[in-house]
């Protein structure tokens, strides 16, 4: 079994409340998870008003299909323009 976790962090520019982050961190998680089918949560920087965290995992059978995945959400996130990504680190642990 292989497991692939990322974590995203996002700058959201302008914002000035927790309730249009919480819009901004719902839209980037709702759409990862139908257009990836993986699981996703905000993971942190919960009380910051420019801030997201997000982390996003998948598991499989295949090393290269995980990081395959994990590559194509960071894009998809970065296309989106929703929010600047300032930072991500991915990990594979094969267990």
């Amino acid at each position: 079994m292989v497991v692939g976790i990322a974590t995203i962090v996002l700058r959201i520019p302008g914002n000035t409340s927790l309730k249009g982050k919480r819009r901004v961190v719902r839209c980037v998680i709702t759409r990862i998870q139908n257009s990836f089918n993986a699981s996703a949560a905000e993971v942190g920087a919960n009380d910051i008003h420019q801030r997201a965290e997000i982390g996003v995992a998948f598991v499989g059978n295949d090393r290269r299909w995980i990081n395959s995945k994990l590559d194509k959400v960071l894009n998809f996130v970065e296309a989106m323009q929703v929010a600047e990504i300032i930072d991500s680190d991915m990990e594979i642990i094969s267990l």
